[in-house]
C-alpha cells in the first residue's frame, strides 16, 4: 500500500500472541504495519528484546478509499480490524508519530525510591493517610505495599507518587 495522503492507520486486533505473525503476513501482502515495541530500560533484568505496547494489537496504514477488508481480516494472526458501529474507525497520524517518537527516547529504570521494609504513608487514593510496608517497586509508577487492614496484612498496588516517607 503506498503512503499517500489519503491513507490513514487503522487498529488490528491479532489472536493471542500472534501480534509479530500477523505483522509478518501483512507486510508480505504489501501492507504498511506498525508494531509499537517497548526497548528494554536500561539495568532491566531479563530477555534482550522488548514487549509489545500494546499486546494483541497493531496498526496498519491503509489508502481510505480501501473498501475490501477481506484480505486483511483472512491474514494469519489477524483477530479483527477494530470497529465503532460496524466502520473501522482510522487512527489519528498525530498519535502513530508521538508513539514513535516516545519509544525512539532511551528508557532507564528508575531505582527505587524507597527500600524493602521502609515504613511509608499513604498520601492519595482510596488509603490515604494510612501507614503502610514498602515490598517492591512494580514498574515505573506503581508499587507494592503491605497494609494491615481488618487485622490481616495485605498486598496492595498503589502509584507510587501516593507514597511518602514515614516521619
Amino acid at each position: 500500500m503506498t503512503s499517500s495522503n489519503t491513507a490513514r492507520w487503522y487498529l488490528i486486533q491479532t489472536k493471542p500472541r500472534q501480534e509479530a505473525r500477523a505483522e509478518e503476513h501483512l507486510l508480505r501482502q504489501h501492507f504498511e504495519c506498525y508494531r509499537p515495541i517497548k526497548a528494554p530500560a536500561r539495568g532491566a533484568q531479563g530477555g534482550k528484546s522488548g514487549e509489545a505496547l500494546f499486546p494483541g494489537y497493531l496498526f496498519i496504514r491503509l489508502d481510505c478509499i480501501h473498501d475490501n477488508w477481506y484480505p486483511i481480516r483472512s491474514t494469519r494472526g489477524v483477530s479483527r480490524v477494530v470497529s465503532f458501529g460496524g466502520q473501522p474507525t482510522p487512527v489519528r497520524d498525530e498519535l502513530i508519530e508521538q508513539l514513535r517518537q516516545r519509544l525512539a527516547q532511551p528508557q532507564t529504570m528508575a531505582a527505587a525510591p524507597f527500600s524493602p521494609g521502609e515504613r511509608v504513608r499513604v498520601s492519595g487514593g482510596s488509603f490515604s493517610d494510612i501507614e503502610a510496608i514498602f515490598v517492591s517497586s512494580d514498574g515505573e509508577e506503581r508499587s507494592v505495599i503491605l497494609l494491615n487492614l481488618l487485622q490481616r496484612e495485605q498486598k496492595v498496588r498503589v502509584p507510587t507518587r501516593y507514597l511518602q516517607c514515614y516521619s
